[in-house]
């Protein structure tokens, strides 16, 4: 048994997850109409392949990628493409879309897979891969063939499967861990296969028995870790350092310390790709909250909107105070529920009344709590006064863009101070000012 350390700091919010844990995925009929934006992955937007008019097949080639650090789309239905316009998107802001008229026929794209795909060589699980549209599905986005190809030279040992799910609320990748545990194991070898990773180990927070007992049945010579729950466990730096006690550094990328961390549900995907010849059309999405009438775990094709999810989960069962899209510590929140789900929407959250009011802060107290929680090791009470201060040289100097943007230090904060938002101003202003020519 392995002997599983912890990472600094981390906290132990409430869960809320009882709603939607025992709650089997659903498989959700596809809308009439379905959004499907061309941007679903961090890097370049897509670009379409198709026209107004066309005629187009349950997974087919939408849009191709739009550069090495990008992802091709698919159509999650058979139907007609009514339109290619701006419309909104779970960022906040509009994104081209490709909006497709649903014929209800489900008729497929000729798809081929492969029964025992692990018998492929790396090569054609690569292409596989990319293929499909596969990127990050804990919420990241980043295009999975290019996380999988490391520099030459690059030694992995270690590919670790992250199924912690740490945020509260979420429960989409545990019914994932319990339902489909067979096809993440199988995503796992294939994926290590590609980077010749050494061992694979497969990482769940000890709130979810079910998934661990699950996943074990099938691992056969992989190695099921059961680690302690405590936020955000599942933070890719701090999933390293919790299972191998290896320290990514400041600045530096997991590959760098022979590891690479993907999702579970980037693992499922991988397996549908190469053994079923399926393109990434559909994810599992929480939905889930106070004002949610029955709280439920979906599957749900890619380009539903947020109100369509909802009112599938019984609609509101109350007016809700807000409706974040993620979880309620780094999730956003969404003024438009047209926005539709995305390779990276994770869960749709309304809370209730009272629930997520934001608190008048007062002066900091100093007393460190912040710092002491800090995943990053920052010192997020002088980030917050750069950030405020515009100081965006000192922000810099004291580590911002190594912020993993998790929220424990505002959720520890006892004079509730606003440390995540000016951190993040200050990252932003950075990274602008880093990208302006000199």
């Amino acid at each position: 048994m392995r002997r599983v350390r912890s990472f600094f700091g981390g906290i132990h919010p409430h869960d809320a997850k009882k709603r939607t844990t025992g709650t089997p995925i659903r498989e959700l009929p596809a809308p009439d109409t379905l959004v499907v934006p061309l941007r679903q992955h961090a890097g370049l937007e897509a670009k379409p392949v198709v026209a107004k008019g066309d005629e187009v097949l349950k997974g087919q080639l939408l849009a191709e990628a739009g550069g090495a650090i990008s992802a091709p789309v698919h159509s999650p239905v058979s139907g007609k493409v009514r339109a290619i316009e701006p419309r909104a998107h779970e960022s906040g802001r509009s994104v081209t879309a490709i909006v497709i008229e649903n014929d209800h026929n489900d008729t497929w794209v000729e798809t081929k897979g492969h029964p025992d795909p692990v018998q492929l060589d790396v090569k054609a699980i690569l292409k596989g891969i990319k293929e499909a549209g596969i990127v990050g599905m804990g919420g990241a986005g980043f295009p999975t063939a290019v996380k999988l190809s490391p520099p030459k030279g690059t030694t992995i040992d270690y590919l670790l499967i992250n199924g912690c799910e740490c945020e509260p609320y979420l429960t989409s990748d545990d019914r994932l861990m319990v339902e489909h545990a067979e096809e993440i194991i199988l995503g796992a070898r294939l994926m290590a296969k590609v980077l010749g990773a050494r061992s694979i180990l497969v990482a769940v927070e000890d709130n979810k028995p079910e998934a661990l007992a699950s996943l074990r049945a099938k691992a056969g010579n992989i190695e099921v870790v059961s680690v302690p729950t405590k936020y955000p466990q599942g933070g890719e730096k701090q999933l390293i350092q919790a299972l191998t006690g290896r320290e990514v550094r400041s600045n530096g990328l997991p590959y760098q310390v022979g590891t690479v961390v993907q999702n579970v549900g980037t693992a499922w995907a991988v397996a549908l790709a190469l053994r079923d010849g399926k393109p990434l059309i559909a994810r599992v999405v929480t939905v889930t909250g106070a004002a949610i009438g029955e709280p439920q775990n979906f599957m749900a094709p890619l380009g539903t909107t947020m109100e369509y999810l909802i009112e599938a989960a019984g609609g509101f069962a109350v007016t809700p105070e807000k409706v974040v899209v993620g979880g309620p510590m780094t999730g956003g929140a969404q003024f438009d529920l047209q926005a539709p789900v995305t390779k990276t929407t994770v869960g749709v959250v309304a809370f209730g009344e009272g629930e997520s009011r934001t608190p008048d802060s007062s002066p900091c107290i100093k007393c460190a709590r912040c710092v002491d929680v800090c995943p990053a090791n920052l010192l997020p009470l002088k980030l917050e006064a750069f950030g405020m201060n515009e100081r965006w040289d000192d922000a810099h100097d004291y580590g911002a863009l190594d912020c993993i943007e998790c929220g424990a230090c505002t959720y520890i904060c006892p004079a509730k101070r606003p440390l995540l938002q000016y951190i993040r101003f200050a990252k932003m202003e950075i990274i602008a000012r880093d990208k302006k020519p000199s």
